[in-house]
């Protein structure tokens, strides 16, 4: 699979590339120091909230499945555990992002510096201290895109049918987007840059960050495979970063990333061989 999408010739094949990417690079044991305190946190949440959600699972399924309906339960059963399922995992990834933001951050760091040999203006224990509440302000950004949208799906996984059949589609969807924000975000927010033109570089390559930010939400729902997925996804979404923005980035302190720029245009097919020669894992 790793030699399938080592060489992405599309979007889809790009989300593939920089999920496996991720397991790759996490491989090195330079890295390993990076995901203990992160992995501790997974497991404290993934306990408590395993237990919260399977201890109220009867009576949310019962909510949200009227009586009325017991009549096609057979299809809209699976529909709602698909709802609870992807609500867990919202609540499992706020909670384990929030806290693990400045050790992610840290580790996004480490991996574009193994990827591209140039260190960030302030890669500093002291450097990292000091923005840690800009990390915190940061997730806060997120949560506050996230969460009413959130909101709104809950609602209407009240409505009946429609909360039976295409809410829990549209919230994995939009699951997969928030994934991809939540993970490309962290070398972003290394470069300060904005949230809304990180939002808007993301959204010019929707099929890459959707693809990659389902096999990340699927992987997450594997038990003990999850607690390593937090990592895993920060080096790929930091190789994504590498290869795919970064150099706009640079080269731009203000003004909107653009379809054009992407890197599977003809224009920078070039730039984009020169970049796997140089950040080619060793």
């Amino acid at each position: 699979m790793s030699l399938l999408f080592s060489s992405p010739q599309n979007q889809v094949s790009a989300g593939f590339h920089y999920f496996i990417k991720g397991w790759s690079l996490l491989a090195q044991k330079k890295f390993l120091p990076f995901v203990i305190i992160p992995l501790i946190i997974n497991v404290l949440l993934i306990i408590g909230l395993s237990w919260f959600f399977l201890s109220s699972m009867n009576h949310w399924v019962e909510l949200l499945l009227p009586s009325w309906l017991d009549w096609i339960s057979f299809i809209l059963i699976p529909l709602v555990f698909v709802l609870l399922l992807v609500s867990f995992y919202f609540a499992f990834t706020t909670l384990a992002n929030f806290i693990a933001a400045p050790f992610n951050a840290l580790l996004s760091e480490k991996v574009e510096l193994q990827l591209t040999h140039q260190p960030l203006d302030d890669a500093s224990l002291f450097g990292m201290l000091k923005d840690i509440p800009r990390m915190f302000k940061r997730e806060w950004q997120k949560m506050m895109y996230s969460v009413p949208r959130l909101i709104a799906l809950f609602f209407l996984g009240f409505v009946p049918v429609l909360g039976q059949t295409a809410v829990p589609v549209l919230a994995f969807i939009f699951g997969a987007w928030m994934v991809a924000i939540q993970y490309c975000d962290y070398p972003f927010d290394n470069h300060k840059i904005s949230f809304p033109r990180m939002r808007n570089a993301l959204s010019q390559n929707k099929w890459m960050n959707y693809t990659f930010g389902t096999l990340v939400s699927l992987f997450t729902m594997i038990p003990f495979v999850n607690f390593v997925v937090m990592p895993i996804a920060v080096c790929g979404a930091t190789a994504m970063w590498v290869e795919e923005y970064r150099q706009f980035f640079l080269d731009n302190a203000t003004g909107e990333f653009e379809r054009k720029n992407y890197t599977f245009s003809t224009a920078r097919k070039k730039d984009l061989t020169t970049h796997s020669e140089n950040y080619e894992v060793k």
